[in-house]
Formats: structure tokens, C-alpha cells, sequence
């Protein structure tokens, strides 16, 4: 594993280290996660107050704590799970959902370890693992359904670094901005971002997803190049002769339900998915953001 370039490029804004040729949780968080795992009874996380202060004591075993979490967060966490929340609906979470995910986390690093080999069986070496791709930089990533609920329950805990993500341009991945919102003067929006969130979450819980996910990235050089096309430049559309292709417009209906052969593109925001982990509450960015 030491020698994968793919892992090397994504391990400093992981919650996981590499030791061994393996991956591990650091021996406190793995301990934290284990209390989890074993329900309310021995976690003593029965409310969303007492399950930011879990939250927060898991980022200090992952050595997070100077990196603070946004402002208004545990305000957030206790608002959505002991107000807005029924109490049978909190009772079922604390009891199976927050113990699933902590069994989830837990598998985190094998699951790693088994997407780094399956993509490697199946797309070639290093091709379609998780990885950083610098600017211009075509590539896809395979993923399993159940790492993908993995790293979202990273996300919920707040347990990514992110001290050095701006450096490459990554945006926010933590859910603490995201709790932050939820407050008297927030929209009700973030509410129902949060409970698509949820849902989500418990339907990973009762039924682990066992298909794959890919995403590829395709690239329009910026500099003129013999071996692949270029991006055209101001001059070349202005002189453009060339129809546009056929379209069609729906005036009614929903995204999700159009043809399967349909094309879907978001061109609200350089980020994919935009701000919908703050305030954003841009349709086809959250819809972008949650597939």
C-alpha cells in the first residue's frame, strides 16, 4: 500500500493512517467508534448535545482539534435531534442508526483497502482509485456503495482534516456548516437537506447497498494539443459556423424522472455540488450534490 501514488495523494485528507502496509484507525478513535458501535447503553449517546460532544471527542482522538468545527454547529446537532426530531424517531436513531454507523467506520480502512484492489482488478493499477486529480487531469474513480456510506458517515462526524484541503482546491466535505445553518433565522431548506441526509443514513443502516458508483472526469486541455481536443478559444466561436445539435425542452416535470439516455448538467457553481454542504440551496446543485 505504501507504494500506491493514488493513496498517497488522498491519505493527508483521510481520518485513517497507513502503517504496516495496512490501514488503521488511530488506537483512541478506534476505541471511540467501538463504544459507539455498542448502542446508548454504553456510549451514553442518547440526544444530539450529547452526541456533538461524541463528535467532538472523536476528532480529539484523531488529533482534529485545532481545526474548529463552524460556529453554531452543536447548536445544529441539538436542534435537528432532540427538537425537530419525534422522540420515537431519536430513540430509533441513537439505538440503531449511530451504532451502525460507528460499525460502518469501523470497516472504513479494510473497505479501503478492498475498493484499492477491486478498481486495480478491474480498471487497471492505479487507475480508478480514490485519488487527488490535479487541474486538467481526466481520470474516473470506482466506488463501492458501501465505502461511499463510509466516507458520508466520516462527513456527519466532522472527521475529515481540513486544515490543508484549500491548498488543493477541495471543497467543504464535513457536515458541520451544514448543522451550523439550522438555526431560528435559517431556511427551511437546510432542515430538509438534513433530513434527506438522515433518511439516507438510516436506509444505509437497515440494508448495506452492495452495488458500485463510478465518476469520470473528462477534459478539454486548456493548451492546444496534437493528441486530444483542445478547448476552443474566444476566436474559434466567433467564427463558428457549426449547428447546435437537437434538444429538447421539457417544460414540466422533474430531473429524476426524465430518460435514462438524458444528459444532466450543472452550471451553477465551479464545485460540484456548490454550496449545498452551507446554505446552498440551488436545486440542481443539492440535486447533484446527493446523487
Amino acid at each position: 500500500m505504501e507504494s500506491r501514488g493514488d493513496l498517497a495523494s488522498i491519505l493527508p485528507y483521510m481520518p485513517v493512517i497507513l502503517r504496516s502496509s495496512s490501514l488503521f484507525w488511530p488506537p483512541n478513535a478506534h476505541e471511540a467508534l467501538k463504544g459507539l458501535s455498542l448502542g446508548p447503553d454504553v456510549s451514553g449517546v442518547v440526544s444530539g448535545e450529547v452526541l456533538f460532544d461524541a463528535i467532538v471527542d472523536l476528532r480529539a482522538s484523531l488529533g482534529l482539534s485545532r481545526e474548529r468545527l463552524a460556529f453554531r454547529a452543536a447548536q445544529g446537532y441539538a436542534t435537528f435531534f432532540d427538537e425537530l426530531m419525534t422522540r420515537e424517531d431519536s430513540r430509533m436513531w441513537f439505538g440503531e442508526v449511530v451504532p451502525g454507523l460507528a460499525r460502518l467506520l469501523l470497516r472504513l480502512p479494510s473497505l479501503l483497502e478492498v475498493h484499492y484492489r477491486d478498481s486495480d482488478r478491474a480498471f487497471g493499477a492505479g487507475k480508478a482509485g480514490l485519488r487527488i486529480l490535479d487541474r486538467q487531469q481526466a481520470g474516473i474513480v470506482y466506488l463501492s456503495q458501501e465505502l461511499i456510506a463510509a466516507l458520508l458517515a466520516c462527513s456527519f462526524f466532522c472527521l475529515f482534516p481540513v486544515a490543508e484541503r484549500s491548498a488543493n482546491h477541495l471543497p467543504t466535505i464535513n457536515f458541520d456548516h451544514l448543522f451550523s445553518g439550522l438555526h431560528p433565522k435559517g431556511q427551511l431548506s437546510q432542515e430538509a437537506k438534513l433530513k434527506c441526509l438522515i433518511h439516507y443514513f438510516e436506509r444505509v443502516c437497515s440494508n448495506i447497498p452492495a452495488n458500485f458508483v463510478s465518476y469520470e472526469r473528462k477534459v478539454l486541455s486548456v493548451e492546444y494539443s496534437s493528441q486530444c481536443t483542445s478547448y476552443p478559444d474566444v476566436v474559434f466561436w466567433q467564427k463558428s459556423v457549426a449547428p447546435l445539435c437537437s434538444f429538447k425542452v421539457s417544460p414540466s416535470g422533474l430531473i429524476e424522472d426524465q430518460q435514462y439516455d438524458a444528459l444532466e448538467a450543472d452550471f451553477a457553481n465551479e464545485y460540484l455540488g456548490g454550496g449545498a454542504l452551507y446554505n446552498g440551496c440551488v436545486q440542481v446543485i443539492v440535486l447533484n450534490f446527493f446523487n
